[in-house]
């Protein structure tokens, strides 16, 4: 079977005697399916930052990000449950909700991202986002960085390297180097970063395909989680200058995940052309949406008449409005600021020639894993190694980056001060120090 770097380096590996419900899943699934960890864990209930499997036993979820505010959150399951109960239908008909919602969404990106879409999924309005952009600019090239995961329709798969297996980048892409904050030196990093968007650009105008878009995850979360807000703003205005329009992918570092802001690219003090934002915007109910200024949408609104059953529906509305309502009233934002701080120290202070560096925001960190400090080297197998040792401690994680080395640690956002002593505690125990 092919290998498939953000699907394989944590996967389950069949073979020998099964549990007779992965065989079952198998069977009716076939081989695309993937599960975590050599021992899958078969979870049966969840609840804030804890997860709870078939025997009782709790878990540490240090990696769902999808349950943002928290498994089964009461304000949002007594939210979608009062909908549910009243009415569910699409959007052609009018409802207060998903006015009022769009509002209050768009009141937390820069005023110029003034009009929003939706969909039920991040693949869906990254490709979406991408059909705005070719619209805008009569270009169909994409700059996207080596690694970089944006989803699994047709389109967004061609823009999505670390599938791997047997899925292609489109002619019309182009790859950059992430901004690797651990092997190139800080003063070399933004400029480095830019001029390859430039030359990668340059190189689509060549080919004939113009430059649509520059489209990145703004915490590069799938290259291997890299946090430095110095590398960005140069190569969107190369992006610009050549035509294109800036897609922040704000799937993964959205909704208060870094700490400092709600959105990843405030970080970098950008405003985008487009947003999109999917997993923890209904916090386990499926929705997502592609935010946008006007005049880069109106191409594409003008010319193409958008609808999508299931997207911006009253109950998944409701889910979102939720979300927002607990991230305000529990503050979750300083507390993924103040929490993962504490997470980050602690993972800092272990000193082992295994861990290369410690680096993120807020509550997404990223712990690169090598076979030496002093060398660098990425130890793939190693960091394979500490995610089954931990799942074994009862705390679950997993990896990402090129090498598949770096520890992807990514709680939701209710992650307490004693969840970071549990995973302290975890950690060490799995180092073997």
């Amino acid at each position: 079977m092919s290998f498939s770097n953000i699907m394989d380096s944590n996967s389950y590996r069949s073979g020998g005697p099964a549990d007779p419900l992965i065989a079952s899943r198998e069977r009716v699934l076939g081989p695309a399916y993937r599960l975590f960890y050599d021992q899958p864990v078969h979870v049966v209930r969840g609840e804030g930052s804890h997860l709870f499997d078939a025997d009782g036993v709790r878990y540490l979820d240090a990696y769902n990000n999808v349950a943002s505010v928290g498994h089964c959150h009461p304000h949002v399951v007594e939210a979608v449950s009062r909908q549910m109960a009243t009415l569910n239908t699409h959007t052609r008909y009018l409802h207060r909700g998903i006015v009022e919602y769009s509002q209050r969404l768009l009141a937390t990106m820069p005023a110029e991202v003034d009009q929003v879409m939706y969909a039920c999924t991040g693949s869906e309005v990254n490709d979406l986002a991408l059909r705005v952009a070719e619209m805008r600019t009569g270009a169909t090239g994409i700059v996207i960085t080596r690694d970089a995961y944006h989803g699994n329709t047709a389109s967004t798969t061609a823009i999505s390297p670390s599938l791997g297996g047997a899925t292609k980048v489109g002619a019309n892409v182009r790859l950059v180097d992430p901004p690797d904050t651990y092997r190139v030196p800080a003063d070399e990093l933004a400029a480095r970063f830019t001029a390859d968007v430039a030359q990668a650009a340059d190189d689509l105008i060549a080919a004939g395909h113009g430059v649509g878009c520059l489209i990145v995850d703004t915490i590069f979360s799938s290259d291997g989680i890299y946090a430095d807000t110095s590398v960005l703003s140069a190569a969107v205005d190369e992006v610009r200058g050549r035509g294109g329009v800036f897609i922040a992918d704000e799937v993964q570092p959205g909704f208060a995940r870094t700490g400092a802001s709600m959105w990843g690219f405030d970080r970098h003090g950008l405003v985008p052309d487009i947003v999109t934002t999917g997993k923890p915007m209904g916090n386990g109910i499926p929705i997502a949406a592609m935010a946008a200024r006007a005049d880069v949408l109106e191409p594409f609104a003008r010319g193409v008449p958008y609808f999508n059953t299931f997207g911006g529906n009253p109950v998944s509305i409701a889910a979102a409005s939720a979300v927002l309502d607990v991230i305000e009233q529990e503050n979750l934002m300083a507390n993924a600021a103040t929490v993962g701080e504490a997470l980050r120290a602690g993972l800092a202070s272990i000193d082992d020639p295994r861990i290369g560096d410690v680096r993120g925001a807020g509550l997404y960190v990223g712990v690169e894993v090598v076979t030496d400090a002093e060398n660098g080297n990425p130890d793939r197998a190693e960091a394979r190694r500490i995610v089954n040792a931990l799942r074994e401690e009862r705390v679950l994680i997993s990896v990402c980056g090129h090498d598949g080395n770096v520890l992807k640690i990514r709680p939701p956002l209710v992650l307490s001060p004693s969840d970071v002593d549990w995973f302290y505690s975890a950690f060490t125990a799995a180092l073997g120090v």
